[in-house]
């Protein structure tokens, strides 16, 4: 009996890291169609598999870590030849989304991300911070075996910190929000939700291909779903915002046009960093205060029945 419980427990922690490969696999092959080639480095402005492997370790804990290995050693082996070098970029790509988990379950984040505290978390302890590890080791490794040439290390390593950050930004809250996804049963609110996406369908390929630098009317938008929807609402905007802004950018139109690569990098990485920041945060606001507003009327009624019970004796006298 024990054997079997053994067993089953095996297989499952093996099908999760079968599981999280694919899906680390699968979201990196979708990242590599809008890469770019910088100093002979392929690097993306937006990795999501970094945000799937943060993702995955908050819902399944640290051992399903061969997983992220495996899908990154895939992914290598897509792109080109695989190199005794390469073990070093996969173990960076492993490591960082590790340390963020570690770093993030000390300071007690909840995934529901119902607190100011947990979206500050994720932002910098999540995704700033420990994403300098894979940046850092990567690109080193790249410039010791010969790849990348030491005069090209920092605009390499910003692109990748930046892309590798953003992943954790832009695809954990979506998978979060995601995964608690549900239609709402209050019907007046369904008008407001084909709003806001007939507002992102017709703001957001303005603003990111125009010519006349109008970036700055997706905020608002944005404002609007964190403000009415919380993360889920934020999450798939800040996506939609994101994809249309690295289009624009890799076809070099509205204003990302007449720029050199790098120009266009620090434009990009500023509106895709600027909108996750603005959205994750204001949404994790708003789900707080919320919060703290149930509570209260939870109290409030508690108390008043207290307070009834307690005169309901002399009322009878």
């Amino acid at each position: 009996m024990v054997r079997t419980e053994e067993l089953r427990r095996l297989s499952e922690t093996l099908l999760r890291v079968l599981g999280v490969a694919a899906a680390y696999y699968a979201t990196g092959r979708l990242g590599l169609w809008q890469r770019i080639v910088l100093e002979g480095a392929v690097v993306t402005p937006l990795w999501l598999p970094t945000g799937v492997a943060v993702t995955c370790l908050l819902w399944m804990g640290l051992r399903i870590w061969p997983g992220i290995a495996l899908g990154a050693l895939l992914l290598i082996q897509s792109i080109g030849s695989f190199s005794l070098s390469d073990l070093g970029i996969v173990a960076a790509n492993t490591l960082a989304p590790v340390c963020a988990y570690l770093l993030l379950r000390k300071a007690g984040f909840r995934i529901a991300m119902d607190r100011l505290r947990d979206g500050v978390a994720l932002v910098f302890l999540g995704g700033l911070l420990p994403i300098l590890l894979s940046a850092t080791v990567g690109t080193c490794v790249l410039a010791l075996s010969g790849k990348l040439a030491w005069s090209a290390f920092w605009p390499v390593w910003a692109a990748w910190w930046t892309g590798d950050a953003m992943g954790v930004l832009v695809g954990t809250p979506l998978l979060i929000a995601l995964s608690r996804a549900r239609l709402p049963w209050n019907t007046r609110r369904w008008p407001e939700v084909a709003a806001v996406v007939v507002a992102a369908v017709v703001i957001t390929p303005l603003a990111t291909r125009s010519p006349l630098a109008l970036l700055f009317l997706v905020f608002p938008l944005l404002m609007w779903a964190a403000l009415r929807f919380q993360l889920a609402g934020a999450a798939p905007c800040v996506l939609f915002v994101s994809v249309l802004g690295i289009s624009a950018a890799t076809d070099h139109v509205g204003p990302f046009a007449d720029h050199t690569l790098f120009e266009v990098m620090v434009n990009l990485q500023a509106l895709n960093g600027s909108a996750a920041l603005s959205a994750l945060l204001l949404a994790a606001m708003v789900t707080e205060q919320k919060s703290v507003r149930q509570k209260i009327e939870q109290a409030v009624s508690d108390l008043t029945e207290v307070v009834e019970h307690l005169a309901a004796p002399r009322r009878e006298e």
